[in-house]
């Protein structure tokens, strides 16, 4: 890869046609940020070894710190795709190693940055792919602060580890969910699981905002599980969502799995109208929604 000369106070580049999103926005009171259309970058959190953190090359800019993969957005981008398509340019990061769990936005009107806290589902090494990067570590949480941090990451430091703790995760009792809707659905129990089930997944996909789910001001993407049971178990599985095919009765199912969530650390929410699983539910210490409330989410 052949290297542009560097510009003072500007990343260096590679020679070539650039996109549209490699500039810098320039604030009324002289500040510069680069990204014309914003920028993003991953916060990857493996549960053993820590936060991946990349140290940057003297030349670029507020070199010699150590921050995370993130660059600038190219158009018509979103914020997740750029975040991962960053950390696998700076960091060789595979895509399906990580598991999104929060957009975080810090919107400054004239630019945004967006990380992506995401979770390692598929433990991976690191590799210094393109010459931005100096060195790549991972970093225990609680020595994150004890390394020279870039300025704009030393600042949101606090705020994102804030998040580290939150998991939220969402069962659903899908025969109450379905059968909450007039639609003909006794006739094709199958075919009704199925189609919550694709709702869900894109969902899963898009995320949920704070608001839903009582949380800190930020699209979330929790895990999500919904539990089948009687003809409806033979709906086949859909990627980003764990189906469980309860063999007796579903509602101690779903408590189970309430329960086995709450245990590890999750903020659950069951999604259920049938007032004695409520109850149940709600002695396992979560929260609980209505067929409603996830019709509106998913669409």
């Amino acid at each position: 890869m052949t290297i542009e000369p560097p510009v003072p106070g500007e990343p260096r580049r590679p020679s070539g046609p650039r996109d549209p999103g490699d500039a810098w926005v320039v604030a009324p009171t002289g500040e510069r940020y680069w990204g014309r259309f914003g920028a993003a970058g991953l916060l990857a959190l493996d549960a053993d070894r820590g936060v991946l953190l990349q140290h940057r090359v003297s030349w670029s800019h507020f070199g010699d710190t150590w921050a995370l993969p993130g660059g600038a957005r190219h158009e018509g981008e979103s914020a997740s795709d750029a975040a991962l398509r960053e950390a696998a340019e700076e960091a060789g990061v595979p895509d399906d190693a990580i598991r999104a769990r929060v957009l975080s936005v810090l919107d400054l009107g004239i630019w945004s940055y967006t990380t992506l806290i995401g979770d390692v589902a598929v433990p991976f090494e690191p590799t210094i792919s393109d010459p931005e990067s100096r060195e790549l570590a991972w970093v225990p949480v609680d020595e994150v602060a004890q390394h020279p941090l870039h300025p704009a990451f030393a600042a949101s430091w606090e705020r994102l580890r804030g998040l580290l703790s939150v998991r939220p995760a969402i069962v659903v009792d899908a025969a109450n969910v379905v059968g909450s809707v007039p639609n003909g659905w006794w006739r094709d129990r199958p075919g009704a699981a199925a189609g919550l089930l694709s709702r869900v997944a894109a969902t899963a996909v898009s995320g949920v905002p704070a608001s839903a789910l009582e949380l800190p001001e930020h699209t979330w993407f929790p895990e999500w599980t919904v539990v089948l049971e009687g003809q409806a178990r033979g709906a086949d599985d859909v990627s980003g969502v764990d189906v469980v095919r309860a063999e007796a009765s579903g509602d101690d199912a779903i408590v189970a799995e309430a329960e086995r969530l709450v245990a590890a650390g999750r903020r659950v929410t069951v999604v259920t109208s049938d007032r004695e699983l409520r109850e149940r539910v709600t002695d396992a210490a979560v929260d609980v929604r209505g067929p409603r409330w996830l019709q509106e989410l998913t669409g």
